[in-house]
């Protein structure tokens, strides 16, 4: 795995300083040996630089001249993830696919496709050039996966789902299972059938454990380049827009729309019929249920502006317990007064 400096600058479209050396790894400034190539990414941790072990850096030319050898980039985070894709060993060991599979009769592999043993193709189900499908997965039939996705062990695609290009998703993840619709009625809740389907987009990543629900009548969209992490609910018919970032145990609730460009941190909250604009920035555990305007940086539960909720917890809450206590004394006061004042009046 190993591979010269000269060979990674050139592969990356980089130049670099100090002597053509061997790279046996990536690892952070402060772990890393001699012979492993380190980054800095951010200037605090600079005094670093003096200490680490690492025989290159990838840094900017302003730090280049500090270190005897550095790729020098003017995009540190997007190289050092350029390189440690170079040294990245792929999951998997089959090329081909494996006869323990089950495939349905009507369903097209492409040439290229990798199928491993006891993964299940339903009828009409396709999957594209270069596609893997590890053991476990489910691919419902009528399905569609696109060229050059990566279905992990135990992943479920439901019937009718459709999945663009270059799609990752990680293990145990269920797409297309059925929405939370139920009508209440005098003899308890009946199922609303829900039959309609998910459409993932291209360059989408799905986290582990990972549902999104088939939409009850159109379809639950994620926008191309969208990335969601591990154990994240979408509910039926959400639509999720371009290059969003959904942190871990967001859980969003049906017909929600979500623009493009939305962070939401970890265990965001959002209800069901919201729209969040474009470029929306929401801090972890955030409660979600009012339309947000494009462009919002918003905490808390109830979700407010993200500088009142600051001012909110990091200034006035801490207060508190000393608001009440004197709160108390006034009262006691108040009260002491209100009754010397009764007594006069007697």
């Amino acid at each position: 795995m190993s591979q010269m400096l000269s060979s990674i600058a050139k592969q990356l479209g980089l130049e670099y300083t100090g002597n053509d050396i061997e790279i046996t790894g990536v690892n952070t400034l402060e772990k890393a040996c001699p012979g492993e190539l380190s980054f800095l990414v951010n200037p605090k941790y600079s005094d670093l630089l003096a200490t680490t072990q690492a025989s290159c850096i990838i840094t900017d030319s302003t730090h280049a001249a500090s270190v005897e050898c550095a790729l020098v980039s003017s995009n540190v985070y997007m190289d050092l993830a350029r390189v440690v894709k170079l040294f990245e060993t792929p999951q998997g060991c089959l090329t081909k696919s494996s006869s323990l599979a089950y495939v349905h009769e009507t369903a097209r592999l492409a040439e290229s496709a990798v199928i491993y043993p006891f993964a299940f193709i339903g009828p009409e189900a396709s999957i594209g050039e270069g596609s893997v499908v590890f053991p476990g997965c489910y691919v419902g039939e009528g399905s569609v996966i696109g060229d050059d996705c990566i279905l992990y062990p135990n992943v479920v695609i439901m019937g009718g789902v459709r999945i663009d290009d270059n799609v990752i998703v990680q293990p145990g993840a269920v797409i297309g299972a059925d929405g939370y619709g139920y009508a209440q009625t005098p003899f308890g809740h009946m199922k609303i059938p829900q039959i309609g389907t998910v459409s993932i987009e291209t360059n989408v990543e799905i986290g582990a454990n990972t549902a999104v629900d088939r939409a009850a009548l159109d379809v639950t969209r994620v926008g191309r380049g969208t990335k969601i992490d591990n154990l994240v609910q979408i509910g039926h018919n959400v639509q999720v827009g371009e290059n969003c970032l959904l942190v871990g145990q967001v859980g969003i609730g049906g017909s929600t729309e979500i623009g493009d460009n939305v962070i939401l941190g970890g265990q965001v909250g959002v209800a069901d019929n919201v729209k969040i604009g474009s470029n929306t920035m929401a801090g972890a555990q955030s409660g979600i249920s009012g339309v947000v305007p494009e462009g919002s940086k918003i905490g808390g539960s109830p979700s407010m502006p993200y500088s009142t909720f600051l001012k909110a917890m990091g200034v006035c809450a801490p207060k508190l317990p000393d608001l009440f206590k004197r709160m108390k004394k006034i009262e006691k006061q108040l009260a002491n007064l209100q009754e010397s004042m009764g007594d006069k009046n007697e």
